[in-house]
């Protein structure tokens, strides 16, 4: 017996359409054999019985009806094989029969009926009294252009149908040997499909008590390899996000401690008094600056936060995307002055370009670009801000620096959550992952383009606003790239102490 479940449906449902359809066939198949063999001695009969009515007239003209052979010798020239043959008056009184059979009363089936009203009957049944399956079949008989009489042929139905019952029984036996056979293809068939679905139910059950270390094995195919190796899939992510989460731990615990080890240092040793109003001043601003390096952290986590739960409000308004790079510059101008590195901006434009967005979300996109760039950048280096249009409606900002790079293995996964190439940077990894889903926000693009060694670009493309779109369509490309050259030129040669809009460091 096979147990409540998918298995048991499969066969059930396999069973049920193949019974139907072959009790369906039987019933066809049965009541046709049937109607072939009775059709064909219908046929016979009834032939027989055409030519004896054709002939009758010879014995019209050689004998009288009152001649006692003149019954006797009709009975012998139409007699049939296995057929009794009768003649009858239009009553249906047995004139003659071929087996001496002496009716008490008229014969009134509906094969004599008929033929009494001119045309040939077909009766089959039961007789009355033998109680045996016949077929009869009559046909009037004319003399000298009358109906009188009536020839009726009678035949057993009890061998064909004793035939007609092995057939049937026959084909019963071939159809319960068909079911059978497709039972047992479909028991094998719920077993393919039950198995391996019992094999990923059990793993997954395992998966949901935290044992993400099982995978589902075998090679399944179609949709059970597909959700096998989703199912794999999904656990070997959920350990990667489990090995990311306690390296997130780690990490912001560290970044934590760190600056609550200062605040917590210099406010005690400030407690203590005593000191000049210089050490004062410097305990004050290591506390300052420690502080704000923990609501970074928690600005940072608390925007992360609302990304995920698709809480971050824009405050949308028109953007001067030079401006916005001009006071990033300033921002990190600090930051970028204590390691000696240059920070130009390059616009390749010719016109004022304006975006569509949050003025404040976009300026932290670029302020994380590039102090990530500062913050993985040799010292003496510089870093390029180049603001250009490369396709109709779009702008293109590429943050270019000369820093230490990405390998091609950390390149794909540094815009993860919690994330780090070199986990003794500091930081929450979390940077660039909210920097990207910023960026999605301002249904713009953003593009990694690094090599060990040699430094990295990040391109963000942002749509134009309307405005801007349809009034600077005929920029001269050309000119502003020799303009933005000139200017990239004139800053390689400079000594390095201007400090203005374009050119910082």
């Amino acid at each position: 017996m096979i147990k409540k479940g998918i298995g048991r449906q499969i066969v059930m449902q396999y069973f049920i359409v193949v019974f139907v359809t072959l009790f369906m066939v039987e019933v066809i198949f049965s009541l046709a054999i049937r109607v072939y063999y009775y059709d064909t001695i219908y046929n016979h009969m009834s032939t027989h019985s055409t030519w004896a009515s054709d002939f009758f007239q010879k014995f019209v003209r050689l004998s009288s009806e009152r001649d006692p052979a003149y019954f006797t010798e009709m009975l012998r020239t139409f007699e049939l094989d296995n057929t009794e043959l009768m003649i009858l008056s239009r009553k249906g009184e047995v004139k003659a029969s071929s087996n001496m059979f002496q009716a008490d009363k008229a014969i009134q089936t509906s094969d004599v009926m008929q033929a009494a009203a001119g045309n040939m009957g077909k009766w089959v049944g039961r007789q009355t009294s033998t109680g045996e399956m016949v077929m009869a079949v009559s046909t009037p008989l004319q003399v000298r252009g009358e109906n009188r009489y009536i020839v009726r042929f009678v035949t057993s139905l009890e061998a064909v149908n004793a035939n007609l019952m092995k057939l049937t029984l026959f084909s019963a036996a071939v159809c319960l040997a068909v079911l059978a056979l497709v039972t047992l293809f479909s028991i094998g068939l719920a077993n393919s499909i039950v198995k391996p679905i019992n094999n990923i139910r059990a793993v997954s059950a395992q998966m949901a008590k935290g044992k993400f270390d099982v995978r589902i094995k075998g090679d399944y195919r179609y949709e059970l390899g597909e959700l096998a190796a989703t199912l794999n899939y999904m656990a070997q992510e959920i350990v990667r996000s489990n090995e990311l989460k306690d390296d997130f731990i780690s990490s912001i615990s560290h970044e934590l401690r760190t600056p609550l080890t200062g605040i917590k240092g210099w406010s005690e040793t400030l407690t203590l008094g005593g000191f000049d109003p210089e050490e004062t001043k410097i305990g004050m601003g290591i506390i300052a600056k420690e502080t704000d390096r923990l609501i970074g952290l928690v600005e940072e986590m608390l925007d992360f936060s609302k990304l995920q739960r698709n809480e971050m409000k824009l405050v949308i308004g028109q953007v001067n995307l030079k401006e916005l790079l001009q006071e990033t510059m300033l921002n990190v101008w600090a930051k970028a002055e204590q390691k000696g590195i240059q920070i130009k901006l390059e616009d390749r434009t010719t016109q004022t370009v304006t975006v569509t967005g949050d003025g404040n979300r976009l300026k932290q996109v670029f302020l994380n670009l590039v102090d990530n760039a500062i913050k993985f950048s040799d010292e003496n280096s510089w870093i390029h801000l180049v603001i250009s249009r490369t396709e109709p409606g779009y702008v293109l900002v590429e943050v270019v620096d000369t820093g230490i790079g990405i390998s091609e293995e950390h390149l794909n996964k540094v815009k993860d959550r919690f994330f780090q190439v070199n986990h003794q940077g500091g930081g929450t990894g979390l940077g660039l992952a909210i920097t990207q889903q910023l960026v999605d926000l301002h249904h713009g693009t953003m593009d990694l383009h690094s090599e060990l060694g040699v430094g990295t670009t990040v391109s963000v493309k942002l749509p134009l606003s309307e405005e801007e779109e349809t009034g600077n369509g005929n920029n001269s490309e050309p000119d502003a790239s020799a303009a933005g050259e000139a200017a990239l030129d004139s800053g390689r040669n400079d000594a390095g102490g201007e400090k203005n809009g374009e050119e910082m460091g």
